[in-house]
């Protein structure tokens, strides 16, 4: 005589699965910031301080015009590990004090800089090509 069991059997349910652990610092990758990027940065950064303009073109390393104001500030950087350094050119609106433009450019520089790349900047050297007239040059014919 054979007897069938209409009642199911409980299966053993699984556990669920854990999620993966992250990994650990030493297993992430590093973020590499080109120095370009913190070229870009730093020439956008210098236009948010009053007073400072851009810096005239260039042929064959000769300036060809003043610094305009609506032109931006060329900068370069140099990284060193988790530093950088910057060289920057602008002008100046004239009669602006020339020493209290650029260390206010030198400090936003350092601060927006490194809040935008997480680098520290270690120091910023600044070139004034030019100062430049609030007052939009008029010429008369005699």
């Amino acid at each position: 005589m054979t007897t069938t069991s209409t009642a199911t059997e409980a299966l053993p349910q699984a556990a669920p699965a854990a999620p993966p652990a992250a990994p650990g610092s030493a297993e992430r990758g590093v973020t590499t910031i080109a120095e370009r990027v913190v070229e870009r940065i730093a020439a956008h950064a210098v236009t948010e301080v009053d007073g400072v303009g851009g810096v005239g073109r260039r042929v064959l390393g000769v300036a060809v015009g003043a610094g305009e104001p609506d032109r931006d500030a060329t900068v370069s950087a140099r990284i060193k590990g988790a530093t950088t350094s910057l060289d920057v050119r602008l002008s100046v609106s004239y009669p602006v004090s020339v020493a209290r433009t650029t260390e206010a450019a030198r400090a936003h520089l350092k601060e927006r800089v490194g809040e935008f790349t997480g680098l520290t900047v270690s120091r910023v050297d600044i070139t004034v090509t030019a100062l430049h007239s609030a007052v939009a040059d008029t010429r008369r014919v005699l």
